[in-house]
């Protein structure tokens, strides 16, 4: 009777052992793929072109993406996270295990980045906000739009390539590279001047590059967008005259100085093929991204007689228009002495 007792005692220890050895693989097995891992640090891991896992693993632990890093690397290990990474914009949730992070790493699974263009003044700034947005810096996409054997493959020159970039909200991977972002643009730029387009273009006689300097122009001076197309009606009056197009924010962007209010003597006296009060014609480029509304409007713009404009002496941000050198002239001396009255001398 006692015998079969101690088999039943011995029989429950090993019953206890399987079990506690068991526990313990099953929390282990648990621990390393299934446990939340993921901290709330931080919202997106960038895997840059290039990374291996050594160099997934030293960001993981700078920037303190998981609670263990341990177990990371054991799982990374067992489902052979190894080699070069997908480079990518992936996202992070907080409390997410090892596994999920892993399988997303594998199938490159990232997200999105939306990029929108806007009310940019100059290409620079261009390139800061797609170093913000992707992988490339800043100076890498310069040295792109720099270089004029890569532009002028797609018929543009580095004076006036920023004419290619149409403001819109565009979507792409963060490690796109600087070679493909500007294949996708070029795309883009040849969606949007459709035939309809390079028609109006065309009889005005215009292309689509010399259309969109000259919008950049109509943007800069357009407060409200329904002036627009008598702004633009004026400038091609002018074109068409050879008169030189005296536009004042030509000069504010050939002196560099964006704070200026009253374009003064001073200033127009800057030697730039940008200066519109010198050189008679376009300048060689765009002085800034122009909206699509500015685009249009040159493209559809108001047949007037006029040759002259000056911001209104109410500051309601609207112009006055003239067709006469006479009628300009009343109008730009009840503008200047609103200005004096607002102490304005610069």
């Amino acid at each position: 009777m006692s015998t079969n007792k101690n088999k039943f005692k011995i029989a429950l220890v090993i019953v206890a052992i399987v079990i506690a050895v068991g526990g313990f693989f099953a929390f282990k097995f648990y621990n390393i793929y299934f446990a939340p891992n993921v901290t709330a640090k931080e919202k997106y891991l960038y895997v840059k072109t290039g990374y291996v896992f050594e160099d997934l693993v030293t960001d993981l632990r700078y920037k303190e993406v998981l609670n263990d890093i341990g177990t990371f690397w054991q799982a990374a290990e067992r489902m052979n996270l190894q080699g070069p990474l997908k480079p990518g914009k992936y996202r992070l949730k907080e409390g997410m295990n090892n596994r999920t992070l892993i399988n997303m790493l594998k199938a490159g699974n990232q997200e999105a980045v939306k990029l929108k263009f806007q009310n940019i003044r100059k290409i620079e700034g261009l390139a800061g906000l797609l170093a913000k947005n992707l992988e490339p810096d800043s100076v890498a996409f310069m040295r792109l739009l720099d270089s004029a054997a890569f532009v002028e493959k797609y018929g543009f020159s580095t004076e006036n390539v920023y004419t290619m970039f149409i403001p819109n909200t565009y979507e792409m991977y963060w490690n796109t590279s600087r070679e493909e972002f500007f294949k996708k643009m070029n795309a883009e730029y040849l969606k949007f001047w459709n035939e309809e387009r390079r028609q109006k273009a065309a009889a005005l006689n215009l292309d689509p590059i010399k259309v969109t300097i000259l919008a950049s122009i109509v943007d800069a001076e357009a407060l409200f967008d329904k002036e627009m197309p008598t702004i633009a009606g004026l400038y091609l009056n002018r074109l068409k005259k050879g008169m030189l197009l005296q536009a004042d924010p030509t000069v504010i962007f050939a002196n560099g100085d964006f704070t200026v209010k009253r374009v003064t003597g001073a200033l127009l006296g800057v030697d730039s093929r940008y200066n519109t009060y010198k050189y008679v014609g376009l300048p060689p480029g765009p002085i800034n991204m122009p909206s699509i509304n500015a685009i249009d409007a040159v493209l559809n713009k108001e047949n007037n007689n006029y040759l002259y404009m000056c911001a209104k002496e109410d500051f309601s941000g609207y112009h006055n228009f003239a067709a006469t050198v006479q009628e300009h002239n009343i109008n730009a001396k009840k503008y200047r002495e609103a200005l004096n009255q607002r102490n304005i001398y610069r």
